[in-house]
C-alpha cells in the first residue's frame, strides 16, 4: 500500500515571539522542520507535502527540492490544510499520514509502528496518542464505554470534565485516502475559532461506522510540540541526549556527555575521548583515537585518525592530518 506524508508547516508560531517563521527555528544546528522531512523520506513512498502558509518563500527556500508544496493562503485549521493536498495526493496513495513539522523528536520506528497498526486493523485512522500530566494545550481523547476511541476535543473547546483526561492526541494521523478525501469536505468550522479541525474526522468516522484505532507512544517526550523557546530548548536537550548517547554506544567517550555539544550530522570515530565543554558543529568528521580538550569549539573540521586537540581551541573549515597536535588555544580557520 502506498503511503503519502502530508507535513503541516504553515503557521506562524505566535508564541515564538520570533520574524522567524517557527519550523525555520533551529535545532541542534539545523532548520526544525528538516526532521519531519528525514522521517517523509524514512517512511513515505511519494515525496513528501509540506503545507505552506506563513512566509512561504522562505519555507521553500530552506526546504528545497525534493518535496511538494501546497499553499494555504488563509489559516484555517489543520483540517483545511489537509483540504490543500487534494489535487496534490488524490488517487495516488492508499495511506495518508499527517504530522505537523513542530514536533521533531518522532522517530521512523514510531510512524512505522503507526502504519503498521494501520494497515493490520483495516481501520480508517489510526492515532497516535500519549498518557501525560500536562497537556501542553493537545487535544483530549475522548473513548467510549467500550474504550474505543469516539472522538477528540481541542482544549480550546473542552469542558472541565474532558480536560482531566490525562491520554492527549498527539497529532499524528494515518487515514485511509479513499474515506479521507470526501470526508475533508463535511467538515464544518469550529463556532469558537471559526477552524476547520482535522481532528473533528473521528467523530465523523463514528458516525459512518468505521474503525478508529490508537497506537499510545510509550516515550513521551517523541511528541514534544514545540510552540515556544522554551520548548525548543526543551528539544535541544533531547536531540544532544540522543546523539550523545548513540556515539557513546558506537565506542567514543565522552567524559561528561551533559556538558558535551555535539550537533547529529557530526561523525566520530571510536576510541575517540572529548572532554566537558567541547563542541563538534556542522559537518565535522572525526577520526578515531583522537583527544578533543575541554571547550574546544569544531565546525565543518575534519580531524584525521590520532590527532590530539587542545583545550579552548577554535577550528572552523580545516583539515586536520592524521595524528597532528594542536596546541590549547589555538584559533584556525580555513
Amino acid at each position: 500500500m502506498t503511503t503519502a506524508i502530508i507535513i503541516l508547516a504553515a503557521g506562524k508560531g505566535t508564541r515564538m515571539k520570533s520574524n522567524l517563521p517557527k519550523v525555520l527555528h533551529p535545532l541542534a544546528g539545523r532548520p526544525m522542520i528538516a526532521y519531519s522531512l528525514d522521517l517523509a523520506r524514512a517512511v513515505g513512498d511519494l515525496p513528501p507535502i509540506v503545507i505552506v502558509g506563513y512566509k512561504a518563500d522562505e519555507v521553500k527556500a530552506a526546504v528545497g527540492s525534493g518535496v511538494t508544496f501546497v499553499e494555504q493562503t488563509e489559516q484555517l485549521g489543520t483540517g483545511h490544510a489537509v483540504m490543500q493536498a487534494e489535487a496534490a495526493l488524490a488517487g495516488r496513495a492508499d495511506i495518508v499520514m499527517v504530522y505537523a513539522a513542530d514536533m521533531p523528536l518522532i522517530t521512523s520506528a514510531t510512524l512505522q509502528r503507526l502504519r503498521q497498526a494501520h494497515t493490520a486493523s483495516g481501520a480508517t485512522i489510526t492515532m497516535l496518542s500519549v498518557i501525560a500530566d500536562d497537556p501542553r494545550g493537545f487535544g483530549r481523547v475522548v473513548r467510549g464505554e467500550d474504550g474505543r476511541a469516539v472522538a477528540i476535543v481541542e482544549e480550546i473547546e473542552a469542558t472541565e470534565a474532558q480536560k482531566a483526561i490525562r491520554e492527549l492526541n498527539a497529532g499524528v494521523y494515518c487515514f485511509d485516502a479513499a474515506w479521507l478525501w470526501p470526508a475533508l469536505k463535511r467538515l464544518r468550522p469550529s463556532p469558537r475559532k471559526g477552524e476547520y479541525y482535522l481532528t473533528d474526522l473521528v467523530g465523523l468516522a463514528e458516525a459512518d461506522g468505521r474503525r478508529v484505532e490508537v497506537v499510545t507512544t510509550e516515550t513521551p517526550e517523541e511528541v514534544l510540540g514545540v510552540n515556544t523557546r522554551v520548548h525548543l530548548a526543551e528539544a535541544e536537550a533531547v536531540v544532544r541526549r540522543r546523539t550523545n548517547q548513540a556515539l557513546m554506544l558506537s565506542g567514543v567517550t565522552l567524559i561528561d556527555p551533559d556538558a558535551i555539544y555535539i550537533q547529529p550530522q557530526v561523525q566520530v570515530g571510536r576510541d575517540t575521548v572529548i572532554w566537558p565543554g567541547a563542541a563538534l558543529r556542522g559537518e565535522t568528521r572525526v577520526g578515531e583515537g583522537c583527544t578533543i580538550g575541554p571547550h574546544a569549539v569544531l565546525t565543518d573540521v575534519t580531524v584525521g585518525d590520532g590527532v590530539e586537540i587542545g583545550a579552548g581551541v577554535i577550528a572552523t573549515g580545516c583539515d586536520f592530518p592524521e595524528d597532528a597536535v594542536i596546541p590549547p588555544g589555538a584559533v584556525l580557520k580555513d
